[in-house]
């Protein structure tokens, strides 16, 4: 990849989107097909990633309101992601990758829970990039969780009212060990954000591709990358401020 280092990103998000329409266009009958497709292209992503040189890859697995779709779908996404961790805990280790999770996590089945603790504790000192899945996972449940916990602060005479600000909000989101997401990816040609990272992107670059989820590989990653390293990304500034300084 010709970008070089200085324009990456250091931490990029995905939604991974378009597993159930990939199904149906290869002709499966179930979706299930498709979420299996979909862990095979999150391998190659991360392994992708971490060669690149991404510090952080944080990816939308299991919303809140999946858990809203038709229970053996459902099912079948829970056990995907059991299979998951135990078979991959290979890839992550070969590539020095640690992962971690957000979300109401207590909300997944004891298995999942197990497993997925089981892989983190594993991982836990690998350094060379860190993979995130948000799982049951929704930004509003966040931030209520986070204002819950500011609430509680206050309440108990820790927290003045008058010393609240975003630095005091984001100690309690999920991702309080995180930076903030600079790019995000979104699959499948839709283009929105669906409840994701809502606080943490307000100033992330935003990239669409009509690639539906399963097909996502290093090339398409690069385009992002490529993208991203085409922008000017001033935050509030103008361009003359945010310019390197020439001598």
């Amino acid at each position: 990849m010709s970008t070089p280092n200085n324009s990456l990103p250091q931490h990029v998000a995905i939604i991974m989107d378009g597993n159930g329409r990939w199904a149906k266009k290869q002709g499966f009958l179930t979706r299930v097909r498709g979420h299996e497709s979909g862990v095979e292209a999150l391998r190659r992503t991360a392994t992708a990633a971490a060669e690149i040189g991404i510090r952080y890859l944080t990816v939308y697995a299991f919303s809140s309101e999946n858990w809203a779709r038709p229970k053996l779908e459902v099912d079948a996404l829970m056990s995907i992601l059991v299979n998951a961790l135990h078979k991959e805990l290979s890839t992550l280790q070969e590539n020095r990758i640690k992962l971690h999770a957000i979300g109401r996590l207590q909300d997944l089945p004891a298995v999942c829970q197990r497993q997925l603790n089981e892989v983190i504790e594993a991982t836990a000192t690998n350094n060379r990039m860190t993979l995130t899945l948000a799982l049951s996972y929704g930004s509003r449940e966040e931030l209520v969780d986070a204002f819950q916990h500011v609430a509680r602060e206050a309440a108990s005479g820790r927290l003045r009212p008058e010393d609240l600000d975003a630095k005091t909000v984001e100690r309690f989101l999920y991702t309080t060990d995180m930076p903030d997401p600079d790019l995000v990816i979104r699959t499948s040609g839709e283009q929105r954000i669906s409840n994701f990272l809502l606080w943490q992107i307000s100033y992330a670059e935003l990239f669409f591709t009509p690639v539906l989820w399963p097909d996502f590989d290093r090339p398409h990653l690069e385009e992002a990358l490529a993208a991203y390293a085409g922008r000017e990304r001033r935050k509030g500034l103008t361009s003359e401020q945010v310019a390197p300084n020439v001598a």
